[in-house]
């Protein structure tokens, strides 16, 4: 019979051939290329690229993960190295394309505010930073079906969207040379947001059957043809409103916690 890599446990369960962990670590590699091309592609001027390749490195990003579940390759190694991808391609490179497109000319009254800039750009890439380490240490402890915070993928989807739409045709009137006092906004709340306590679906969980509601198919289906028409709204416009989502959210759940508490007090009155 022909030989192959595969290694038989002493339980008779069988690992998966040793080439194939490489796997998962390729699409993290990739994912961490397309973060550093955007970072080239910003110094360059080309602010459309850089923005599309931040998208790509998302897309690759939550490809490397499930490619490491299907394969039964996951290892401490890769959960670490898909943590320094991501601070490339979801912290720096979002960072630093804000700071050429835009936070670098940063002027009020004829006078520069550089400085303005760069901290905008810094406490952002800082925030992504802290927001991934604080995930690594909740591993295996938070709930799957929830983000404690904005994570770094969408905060960067929120911020590359923008600077796509107003390259693209502009936005609500505003074209580049409008958005100087818009940029540092997105940045810093984009950055708090990732610290933030807020919690955001995660889109982890499965669904609790085998049957996916009829309503999904039209729905994704109108997504897929607003995408095709305007790409660079529609995705911020999908950013926004999951930014959004977070406080809805959190707000709501502190209401219902709140009201199942006051029943509860009104309860034990009664029974009294």
């Amino acid at each position: 019979m022909p030989q192959t890599d595969t290694v038989e446990t002493h339980n008779g369960a069988r690992k998966p051939p040793r080439g194939i962990y490489l796997l998962p670590n390729l699409f993290t590699t990739a994912a961490m290329f397309a973060g550093f091309y955007a970072i080239v592609a910003a110094i360059g001027g080309r602010y459309t690229e850089a923005a599309i390749a931040v998208f790509v490195a998302g897309v690759l990003d939550g490809l490397d993960g499930r490619v490491a579940r299907l394969t039964g390759t996951q290892s401490e190694f890769g959960v670490q190295y898909d943590s320094l991808s991501d601070l490339v391609s979801f912290g720096l490179a979002p960072s630093l394309v804000l700071y050429t497109w835009s936070l670098s000319a940063l002027k009020a009254y004829g006078s520069g505010w550089g400085k303005l800039g760069w901290a905008a750009a810094f406490i952002y890439a800082a925030c992504a930073a802290l927001r991934l380490a604080r995930f690594n240490t909740q591993v295996g402890v938070a709930d799957k079906r929830y983000f404690q915070g904005l994570a770094s993928p969408a905060a960067a989807g929120l911020c590359m969207s923008f600077v796509w739409a107003i390259e693209d045709k502009g936005l609500f009137g505003l074209d580049a040379n409008d958005v100087d006092f818009v940029t540092p906004v997105v940045a810093i709340v984009a950055g708090l947001l990732m610290v933030s306590r807020f919690r955001y679906f995660s889109f982890k969980a499965g669904p609790k059957s085998d049957r996916v509601p009829f309503i999904w198919i039209p729905i994704a289906m109108l997504i897929l043809v607003a995408l095709a028409v305007d790409t660079p709204r529609v995705l911020f416009a999908i950013a926004v409103l999951y930014v959004l989502s977070g406080p809805i959210l959190t707000l709501w759940g502190l209401r219902q916690k709140r009201s199942s508490r006051r029943a509860l007090r009104e309860a034990g009155r009664t029974d009294e």
